[in-house]
């Protein structure tokens, strides 16, 4: 209770993510909270356009789904329906990560048995929507019905979707064409301009499935509502196509023309990335789904573009809220899938060193050298309301982006790329010393400067991400503790690529000193004795110790900063009834008060957080216990489509003979997609290091034989094989 009664006393700060959401501004005119879709809904997307829907496919108002595009919501409202009632579901799913496919029949209506329309939504996404309609009469006699297409846009910025949406009726205009072929949804306020239109393509009754057309059949519009008043006759198909475009500015978005289920990439640097990736073929079915799933899930949150003269090809955060460019999310999911292929961390260093800080500007928490946290470019943000031209509100990814630096430079021997961005990473070192330890005290801190900045700038960034063991907030500035790894490891790592790149032996020398420097008075600081030896999950702002037992102390396994003699220690309870629920490590162990199996970032299993701490167990000895994690994650994997979503409930094993998902994870989330590339290389000690790859396998029996073909790595092709201890490097056959 001392914790609680001091937070009070002293200057306690709300760790809101987003306290605009609730600001005064927005409440006036506010629709009720949206509501969530359920655990069965359908997302699909290409690039930054996706699409959120029900199970049946609809969109309903008032819902958190829609057709968004660039952070703003270009569809509110998309419900199809027959007799002015909404369809039933026999199946849906996606098709791919760009297009669904919705099976769907007639409730019981008025004279119409049910079951006696089939009804077949597919769906195609990409820089707007392509939506085939088809209804099939299966009944031996003729049907009369009405089926209505009911449309709407709200326009609302993405903040705002899963929050409070403003009301913007009054901003919006609409237009139809008086043939009812089209319906256009207008939003323009000074500075923003979006636009939505919805086209119907075509429009026609055929005599059976892909047999010959027997009449066209175009609906009326009326307002915001397609209606198709026919008549089928047994067997007869009424097939419609609509096509949504966009207009967002000065710029127009409309979906190709394209076959439903048939689908070229276009060249660039994402087919590039693909055609690159390793096959893995080992002895576990299981392992290679996942593999494959992961390969497939990163494609589908690529970002690519062109920035300095320079391609790249970088991953998202996570579908369906992240589809954007995250400095952390990015970061580590570059690092899990280097091994795979290191097209993504060399995009994500050139377009995150490309966009790092300059200046002081505390609406967006910037500090030169400060590598950023995220992007958006909703109407709010372009409207200065929301301070995401980037956000700069994070304290490890300027440390992360050191080390992604090094670890790429590990396994290209590139040094021209690294010789080329050598001033951002003196800057980054500069913000590391100067701006990120506020106090002097040796440490790097956040403290939110912004009054819509994120209280939590480490990855437990939720308000009460970070707490202390009796459940007290602390209050700001928090030093946690898997920053500080992460700092001593990027000195290190700098070290080397300063001695071995550009020449600079003082400097090297300089961040050596440093870096043993932080690992001595590290643990002193935040090293308790308390339950057989822990560290802290960090120190708050009278350099107290938060207290609670996390995850997070895994992390500073993964950094090398823990000694030898205190790693069984942290082995340990990592591995106990207290953190491990036997289906993954637990962010906030039970015996906290805080606990909650379902809380964000206490008690919930994120995959990212295992696959890292498998790798720091891998790196002190502890193989069994890094494969316990792996094969652990691998199941899990298995019931949720060999994919792993993002966090899911921290239940014992006992609790559920299933992995209970957590109730709004992103699913693909990109480092969720990419721990099991790291869990694989923690099995195979796979490592790139002195311009050498080296392999220390501890491969688990139920996995057997794995394989890895067509691996790339300092400038050439690798067969990499393993089973059990026994392993094997050799050129690619």
């Amino acid at each position: 209770m001392e914790h609680r009664v001091a937070t009070v006393r002293r200057r306690p700060t709300p760790l809101d993510p987003y306290p605009a959401r609730r600001s005064s501004e927005e409440s006036a005119g506010e629709h009720a909270r949206p509501r969530e879709l359920g655990a069965d809904a359908v997302a699909v997307l290409e690039g930054r356009t996706f699409m959120f829907s029900d199970s049946v496919g609809d969109v309903p108002p008032g819902s958190v789904g829609g057709l968004l595009h660039e952070d703003t919501r270009f569809l509110s409202r998309w419900e199809l329906g027959i007799g002015g009632q909404p369809l039933s579901l026999l199946k849906s799913s996606p098709v791919d990560y760009h297009s669904a496919a919705f099976f769907l029949a007639n409730p019981p209506l008025p004279g119409l048995a049910a079951n006696s329309l089939a009804v077949r939504r597919l769906r195609l996404v990409g820089a707007g929507v392509l939506e085939q309609l088809a209804v099939l009469n299966t009944a031996p006699e003729p049907i009369a019905f009405e089926l209505r297409l009911a449309c709407g846009a709200d326009f609302a910025d993405l903040f705002e979707v899963k929050g409070a949406v403003r009301d913007r009726s009054a901003s919006i205009r609409s237009a139809v064409d008086p043939h009812g072929r089209w319906l256009r949804f207008r939003y323009g306020v000074p500075g923003f301009l979006a636009e939505t239109t919805v086209r119907i393509e075509r429009s026609e009754i055929l005599e059976g499935v892909d047999e010959g057309v027997a009449a066209e059949a175009w609906p009326r519009l009326e307002e915001d509502v397609f209606t198709w008043a026919v008549e089928l006759q047994p067997r007869q198909v009424l097939v419609a196509v609509a096509k949504v475009c966009l207009r967002v500015n000065g710029a127009t978005f409309e979906p190709a023309q394209e076959a439903f289920g048939q689908r070229q990439e276009p060249e660039g640097p994402l087919t590039e990335w693909l055609q690159r990736i390793p096959r893995c073929d080992s002895s576990s079915a299981a392992l290679n789904s996942v593999f494959r799933q992961s390969v497939v899930d990163l494609a589908a949150l690529r970002i690519t573009g062109e920035l300095l003269g320079e391609t790249y090809v970088l991953p998202a955060a996570g579908l369906p809220w992240f589809m954007t460019l995250f400095g952390r999310d990015t970061l580590i999911t570059s690092l899990q899938t280097l091994w795979v292929g290191p097209g993504l961390a060399r995009g994500a260093l050139h377009l995150l060193g490309a966009l790092q800080g300059t200046q002081v500007d505390d609406f967006r928490d910037e500090e030169p050298g400060k590598i950023m946290h995220e992007v958006r470019s909703g109407e709010l943000t372009q409207l200065g309301l929301k301070p995401h031209n980037p956000y700069y509100g994070t304290a490890d990814a300027t440390p992360l982006w050191l080390i992604l630096l090094s670890e790429y430079w590990r396994f290209t021997l590139d040094d021209a790329f690294v010789r080329r961005r050598w001033q951002n990473v003196r800057a980054a070192l500069d913000w590391i010393d100067r701006h990120g330890d506020r106090d002097g005290d040796g440490y790097v801190e956040y403290q939110t400067r912004s009054p819509e900045g994120l209280g939590n700038q480490c990855w437990k960034d939720s308000w009460d991400g970070i707490q202390f063991a009796d459940g007290a907030i602390p209050h700001l500035p928090i030093a946690t503790v898997e920053i500080q790894g992460y700092v001593y490891d990027a000195k290190l790592r700098v070290a080397e690529l300063a001695r071995r790149v550009i020449g600079d032996e003082a400097l090297a020398e300089r961040l050596e000193r440093e870096a043993l420097e932080l690992r001595r008075r590290f643990n002193d600081d935040f090293w308790s004795d308390e339950r057989g030896g822990y560290y802290v999950v960090g120190l708050d702002g009278d350099k107290r110790r938060i207290d609670s037992m996390t995850s997070n102390m895994g992390h500073a396994l993964w950094s090398g900063v823990v000694p030898d003699d205190r790693a069984r220690a942290v082995a340990g309870h990592l591995m106990s009834d207290q953190l491990f629920s036997g289906w993954g490590i637990r962010t906030l162990a039970v015996g906290d008060r805080g606990y909650n199996p379902i809380g964000y970032h206490v008690g919930t299993i994120w995959p990212h957080d295992n696959a890292i701490v498998a790798l720091g167990l891998a790196r002190y000895g502890f193989r069994d216990e890094a494969n316990r994690i792996a094969l652990a994650q691998l199941e899990a994997a298995g019931f949720t489509g060999h994919r792993l979503p993002e966090a899911f409930a921290g239940f014992e094993r006992w609790v559920s003979r299933f992995p209970v998902p957590y109730p709004t994870a992103c699913s693909p989330q990109a480092w969720a997609t990419g721990a099991p590339f790291l869990l694989l290389q923690a099995m195979l000690g796979l490592e790139a290091a002195d311009g050498r790859l080296r392999l220390d396998p501890r491969v688990p029996d139920e996995l057997g034989r794995i394989l890895v073909r067509g691996l790339h790595a300092l400038g050439k092709e690798w067969d990499v094989e393993a089973a059990g201890t026994d392993g094997e490097i050799r050129p690619a056959s």
